[in-house]
């Protein structure tokens, strides 16, 4: 007999089948002696669509809602409904006496096997592979431990539960308001909150009023002394005052009171989880969330350098010390090999700063694995990914960074000026990452200097003295990057008047998880209710109108806060998942009779005098990701087509990016400077002047860009079939 294993896609199960010496290659499935390797596409199975439960639901009418099924419907994808026949032709074979889930080891990876093995009418017993990496040691080890898979089934009936609420909320809601004001608009418990907080920042830039404020400096033994206020600030915001304590401080003479030195030693913060690497990701390089995800699959599953990507653990677990001198030995090259053998010489030290098995749950951080990499088969962009995952992990092994820090306090007149200074020691782990890690820029009133001698009761005379002026500035707009901590921590952003859910929003790890933020920011881009300005991001007048109308519970992160409690209770076997799914169902009620009766209108303000060729309703004109697109605001008819495109070549006069706009032989590089040029033309010149670009290679990305903003399907409900909300 034989055990049929189940990995969530085709190079994961490959690598099991190698490992397992499963040979024999066939059509969705590998073979050996004892075990067959098989796979999903991600997932095979889904909620069936409202429409399968009625036929009434084919039209998007209001009065149909709510849609609760009385018991949720499986269907198989049709996209990839010939890899599931295989799956399950390979679960009814006689020969196959135990199925063992092989998919990624967390709660959507639990959906994706046991809807498979739920579909296909499994009746065997079922073991779980439950692994962070899929190197071909961490793929034995997990052989040799297999768990019995009754153990994961609360964590099954968790991810259940969360897919079937958020499709009677997403499902519902969307309808409502759509059929209702006759336009796309989509809604849910985590893009609706999120789209909330980018407004909220909006707001609260709209609403700041630059103020002029004065600081009164000294400058003594080339060193910088500002003044301090009574409240402890630096800053004056009264002229008068200012130029007043100007007029009274010149010439007098001032003390040295005292002179405090206090050592500072810093470690490393911790290793990575996700957020955090998309974070720096974003900021340093400007990759997208999902981009940055993506390439951590690659780095995962291609590769094989890197554990699990989809963590939101900054810790590794006891079990994973005895491994750290083979991961460490697997990056023992180029610039790091320094670094490895100052490690191995001063012994491996770790400490509950990024060691402590309480705050490892499904997955510990992202670190390397034991795998040597082959660098010459990276991208660019691969290369820059690993980097900072193996200069985060060295890096809590290194050295603290030390330094003194100095502040001088002197006295004039009853007033107080302070200077503060830092003495490098030791720059310790900073000594790794160089420059380009450097933190996000904060205002300061008070600048790092390197300090002169001074002696306590020491006089001189304020001679140099000066008043420097400046304003008080507004909060930044979100980046992805910014967007992502926001998401993670939305409490900060929209004020909760329960503390308790407050709490929960911490302890939950705020709006999404960490494997599903990134497809929820690029799914508000796409459905044009966020919008990217350089890097900085907008609600659209379509998103601005959807916060307008949705219901209340739906627009504040309490709702997920809620949710996320009590799935983690399914989870833990401490609650029926029917119990939820109940509330559920009531909670769903109660929004659509908000959405019936209330009074809000939605007003297309994008419209434009040009007809779609489809339906022949006038065409709306829109900010996607990668360029402006016309889009049908016919609901039924779907129609898009993009008009422009943001390029990544700069333009010859200001070197900005420039816009791609027309069609065929007419396209054209436009510039906000004012430059204009044909596409070809503009790089047959370049091509005279050694930039050896074809025109094929031209073409070549102009169609790729043309793919990226590929038409969806028609029918939202089509859109919805994926629905992760």
């Amino acid at each position: 007999m034989k055990s049929l294993i189940i990995a969530e896609k085709p190079s994961v199960g490959r690598d099991i089948a190698k490992v397992l010496k499963c040979n024999k290659k066939e059509n969705g499935f590998m073979e050996g002696n004892t075990h067959i390797v098989t796979w999903a596409l991600g997932h095979l199975v889904t909620l069936a669509d409202p429409e399968a439960y009625d036929d009434k639901y084919k039209s998007w009418d209001i009065d149909h809602l709510p849609i609760i099924p009385e018991k949720p419907e499986l269907i198989v994808i049709k996209q990839t409904s010939a890899q599931f026949r295989t799956v399950k032709a390979q679960i009814g074979r006689k020969d196959v006496s135990e199925i063992i889930i092989a998919t990624d080891a967390g709660r959507e990876g639990e959906l994706v096997a046991r809807w498979i093995l739920e579909k296909a009418g499994n009746k065997k017993p079922v073991k779980r592979l439950w692994i962070s990496s899929v190197t071909d040691k961490a793929i034995l080890e997990g052989f040799k431990n297999l768990k019995d898979g009754k153990n994961y089934i609360p964590l099954y009936n968790s991810a259940k539960a969360r897919a079937i609420a958020d499709w009677v909320v997403g499902i519902n809601a969307t309808r409502a308001l759509t059929a209702k004001h006759n336009a796309q608009l989509s809604c849910g418990r985590v893009q609706t909150p999120t789209i909330a907080i980018v407004n909220a920042k909006e707001e609260e830039i709209r609403s700041f009023r630059p103020k002029d404020y004065y600081t009164i400096k000294l400058n003594y033994k080339n060193t910088d002394f500002t003044l301090k206020n009574k409240d402890g600030s630096f800053r004056i915001f009264d002229k008068n005052y200012a130029d007043g304590l100007l007029i009274t401080l010149k010439g007098k003479e001032a003390e040295i009171k005292s002179i405090d030195k206090k050592r500072h030693s810093l470690k490393e913060s911790g290793l990575y989880d996700l957020t955090l690497l998309q974070r720096d990701a974003n900021r340093l390089f400007n990759f997208s969330a999902k981009e940055t995800l993506n390439i951590m699959q690659s780095l995962y599953e291609r590769h094989k350098v890197v554990t699990y990507p989809r963590t939101d653990s900054k810790y590794i677990s006891q079990d994973i010390v005895p491994t750290i001198p083979e991961r460490l030995k697997a990056i023992r090259f180029g610039g790091y090999k320094k670094f490895v053998g100052e490690i191995q010489k001063n012994g491996i030290k770790v400490s509950k700063s990024f060691v402590d098995d309480s705050k490892v749950s499904d997955h510990h951080a992202i670190i390397l694995t034991e795998e040597a990499a082959n660098i010459s088969d990276f991208t660019d962009k691969e290369m820059k990914i690993y980097d900072l995952i193996i200069k985060r992990f060295l890096a809590v092994f290194y050295a603290p960074y030390e330094y003194d820090e100095m502040t001088v306090t002197a006295s004039c007149s009853g007033e107080t000026f302070i200077a503060k200074g830092k003495n490098i020691i030791s720059l310790g782990y900073k000594e790794i990452y160089g420059k380009e890690l450097k933190e996000e820029d904060s205002e300061s009133d008070l600048k790092d200097q390197l300090m002169p001698t001074f002696e306590r009761s020491e006089k001189f005379t304020l001679q140099r003295l000066q008043m420097d002026t400046g304003k008080t500035k507004p909060p930044a707009y979100f980046t992805e990057g910014t967007l992502l901590a926001a998401m993670e921590n939305p409490k900060a952003y929209i004020k909760s008047s329960d503390k308790e859910i407050s709490k929960t929003l911490t302890e939950t790890g705020g709006l999404g998880t960490v494997a599903t933020r990134a497809d929820i920011i690029d799914k508000l881009f796409s459905n044009f209710m966020l919008e990217k300005r350089g890097n900085s991001i907008f609600v659209t007048s379509k998103g601005k109108q959807l916060l307008s109308l949705a219901p209340k519970d739906l627009k504040t992160p309490d709702l997920t806060a809620k949710w996320e409690l009590e799935l983690n209770k399914i989870a833990e076997n401490k609650l029926n998942k029917d119990v939820f799914l109940s509330e559920i169902n009531e909670y769903t009620r109660k929004i659509i009779k908000e959405i019936k009766t209330s009074d809000g209108k939605f007003r297309h303000d994008n419209i434009t005098g040009k007809k779609c060729p489809e339906c022949g309703k006038f065409l709306l004109e829109v900010n996607g990701k990668k360029g402006k697109m016309l889009v049908c605001q016919d609901r039924e008819c779907g129609y898009r087509k993009s008009i422009s495109f943001n390029s990544n070549t700069r333009c010859p006069e200001c070197h900005k990016k420039m816009t791609i706009t027309g069609e065929g032989a007419d396209r054209r590089y436009i510039c906000s400077c004012g430059f204009k040029e044909k596409v070809d033309a503009f790089h047959e010149k370049r091509a005279l002047e050694g930039n050896k670009m074809s025109k094929k290679d031209i073409d070549k990305y102009l169609n790729k860009l043309n793919k990226d903003e590929k038409p969806e399907n028609s029918a939202i409900a089509d859109a919805l079939k994926g629905l992760k909300l």
